[in-house]
């Protein structure tokens, strides 16, 4: 690499020269179209990273014929959380479209997949270049994901993972992290042991079941004295989530601790008040919305988990406008931090 290419902003050309090969190789290379041989995209990502090479993406954008279209699938229903995430996505819409980027929310019945991957299929490449997300792992949905792959649209995933599928980037939190946090403070808030209850949305969704593992694995680990029952699904929803609280306490009146890693937050705090169990039982719920906060207020909840909405859209938005001008096979994105919040920090 020569002095004159250390002092200016490298270029395709220098990519090329780099690595040996030509403009159109590298073309290929950087934006995931085939017909490269694996040694030597190798050399061309090899020259990437030993250059510096970032391309211009608000270049890239001003030499597109359109702007970018980005649409976020985001569940319906009683969820307050994903009522955060649309509120989030139409404060960014302005800033988004000074960008040159389209976004879009569409409402869908939560845990639909069948209707998810029904929306995703219908998506025209023409007229989207990324679809966001939130789903639970189910067949038709990783189907209907590869598919849209196949016909040239980035997928992402937010909030819940979908590993095993062609997506194309993930934005959310370590949720085996999240469990283990909330089995580190349940134990710590029941040293001489107990009942611990664990209510879920759904398990079919991977933020669930990985809050489940980690919550699982951390009180196995640590708080062995600590007894779990459940999970029962509330399928994120207030008059389920309040059903399976109410039920609890009349079976268990030695109830010691819960832990909601789903939403449903609102019944679950009227059926706490409502038994007069409200500061008695030890409980850890997911995500900063307003029932929650009303939670820590009242003394019904003890501690709340949070994954910033806001940050989440943020992120997303970038990764989205990064993946679709193929400037980076895989985006990185800032990771999503876990808030914890108790009555003592609320903002």
């Amino acid at each position: 690499m020569s002095e004159d290419t250390l002092k200016r902003r490298a270029t395709v050309h220098d990519v090329a020269r780099e690595a040996g090969v030509s403009l159109a190789t590298v073309d290929r290379v950087l934006n995931g179209r085939p017909g490269v041989r694996a040694a030597t995209a190798q050399k061309v990502d090899e020259a990437i990273k030993s250059l510096g090479f970032a391309r211009d993406l608000n270049a890239s954008l001003m030499a597109r014929a359109r702007d970018l279209n980005v649409v976020f699938f985001i569940p319906d229903g009683s969820n307050e959380f994903m009522d955060s995430l649309a509120e989030a996505v139409n404060r960014r819409f302005s800033m988004a479209l000074s960008d040159r980027i389209h976004i879009e929310t569409r409402r869908i019945k939560a845990l639909d997949s069948a209707g998810l991957a029904q929306s995703l299929d219908s998506l025209d490449p023409r007229h989207c270049d990324c679809a966001v997300i939130v789903t639970s792992e189910e067949p038709e949905v990783i189907a209907a994901v590869d598919a849209a792959h196949r016909r040239g649209i980035a997928v992402m995933t937010l909030v819940s993972d979908l590993p095993h599928s062609a997506r194309r980037n993930f934005i959310g939190i370590d949720n085996v992290a999240a469990g283990r946090t909330a089995a580190s403070l349940l134990g710590r808030f029941l040293p001489n042991g107990g009942k611990v209850a664990i209510i879920a949305g759904s398990l079919h969704l991977r933020d669930h079941a990985e809050r489940l593992q980690g919550f699982e694995a951390g009180l196995a680990r640590e708080f062995p004295a600590l007894t779990i029952i459940g999970p029962l699904e509330g399928h994120d929803e207030r008059s389920e989530t309040q059903a399976i609280v109410e039920t609890l306490l009349r079976q268990h009146p030695d109830l010691a601790g819960l832990y909601n890693l789903g939403a449903g937050n609102a019944g679950l705090v009227s059926a706490l008040e409502g038994s007069g169990q409200a500061g008695r039982i030890r409980v850890i719920a997911h995500e900063l919305t307003t029932p929650t906060r009303a939670g820590l207020i009242g003394g019904a909840i003890d501690v709340v988990l949070d994954q910033n909405p806001d940050g989440e859209i943020r992120e997303a938005i970038a990764a989205a406008r990064a993946l679709a001008l193929a400037t980076d096979r895989s985006a990185v994105t800032d990771p999503i931090e876990i808030g914890i919040f108790l009555r003592d920090n609320l903002r």
